[in-house]
């Protein structure tokens, strides 16, 4: 009856877990991307503020909530001109994500299309329908069986950005296609390097997908920059008609975001300053790691935004997933993303600073004693 998924993939990091808390220092934990940082306080007094809800909220959105994303997309993300009836509000995104193929109506014979490196939650949706998951970043490659697209940028795990040009192609086989293009985007506000400077595009860019949103829809997700993964705050935004149907389909499952919810989403995109205190402090952190993970003899692959680190010894990823826990630092094993993983862990810069500082105290002294 409920064997259409396996085990939960982070089951199988228990042991390594328990071999790294017993280490003399205690276990530092950088397998999980769950913020730590407090809430900022505009939102809980947001949240307060809309705290007397007795009546039910629209499963749509409300008109505060609708024009804050819009507003937001304009100034944040390159994307002018978004109507209120291109926005419906989630549960958080994994929710959407996971359930997105099932309001689809897809099924066996249809197939989804996920990253080389992919969210798990994309082969979560295609098997609650029963439709097929190809790993395929190569849109020349997509079957013509094809009815939904999820790309990621930035990604999760790999910190992969894609550029306008690699976007505008997927879209547009996609629409050659006649399949849904879907973008989970929720970590757009997290680009470093080039990226730190650079708006991150959209896939609903118009650079991107034309003077049409036809068959696009952008996912997004507060959780990350505004410390609000507690709150289950995120939003979809695309094609009108593809939006309306999936509210209607919401509304008969009772899939409402609350109402204080969608009061706080409105308040936290208004509000830049908090979003760039947390930026810095993640910068900061990833910048300790970085140095740390480097020096112990890590190669890094993409890690150009996000909260991770997609990192290789050139071995097996669980030979090195052990080999972390030897010092006391809890890691990804890059298989859970993906064959294309499988030589690859991910490390989490959402630790504490004193986590994070900790760690790259062990990964530098470890690599000073292997240099000895």
């Amino acid at each position: 009856m409920f064997d259409r998924l396996p085990e939960y993939p982070w089951e199988q990091l228990k042991p390594y877990a328990a071999k790294a808390a017993q280490h003399a220092g205690g276990a530092v934990d950088l397998s999980v991307g769950s913020p730590v940082d407090p809430t900022p306080s505009i939102i809980q007094d947001a949240l307060n503020a809309a705290s007397n809800a007795p009546g039910y909220p629209s499963t749509g959105g409300s008109p505060e909530f609708k024009a804050a994303v819009v507003e937001w997309y304009a100034r944040r993300r390159g994307v002018p001109g978004l109507k209120p009836e291109q926005v419906m509000p989630t549960i958080g995104s994994k929710e959407l994500i996971s359930w997105l193929p099932l309001l689809m109506g897809l099924g066996p014979g249809d197939v989804v299309i996920q990253p080389r490196n992919a969210y798990t939650a994309y082969v979560v949706g295609a098997a609650l329908c029963g439709a097929e998951i190809i790993s395929e970043d190569d849109p020349a490659k997509w079957p013509a069986n094809t009815k939904l697209v999820w790309i990621n940028s930035p990604g999760n795990p790999d910190g992969r950005v894609m550029d306008i040009a690699e976007m505008k192609a997927c879209v547009d086989r996609a629409r050659e296609l006649g399949a849904l293009l879907a973008s989970d985007e929720c970590y757009a506000e997290l680009g470093w390097g080039r990226w730190a400077d650079e708006l991150i595009p959209s896939v609903l860019d118009p650079r991107v997908c034309g003077d049409s949103h036809e068959g696009v829809l952008s996912v997004y997700s507060l959780s990350k920059q505004s410390n609000l993964a507690g709150y289950r705050a995120a939003f979809a935004v695309g094609e009108a008609s593809l939006i309306k149907g999936l509210v209607n389909l919401r509304m008969h499952s009772g899939l409402n975001t609350p109402g204080p919810i969608q009061k706080v989403i409105a308040v936290a995109l208004a509000d830049e300053e908090h979003v760039a205190v947390e930026r810095e402090i993640y910068r900061e952190r990833r910048d300790v790691l970085l140095a740390a993970v480097r020096e112990y003899g890590f190669e890094l692959s993409e890690s150009e935004a996000g909260l991770y680190l997609w990192a290789t010894l050139g071995q097996d990823c669980w030979k090195t997933v052990d080999e972390m826990a030897a010092l006391g630092i809890v890691v990804v094993p890059g298989i859970f993303y993906g064959e294309a993983g499988k030589n690859f862990v991910r490390f989490s810069i959402t630790a504490t600073d004193e986590k994070v500082a900790e760690a790259a105290m062990r990964l530098r002294e470890a690599a000073r004693v292997n240099r000895d």
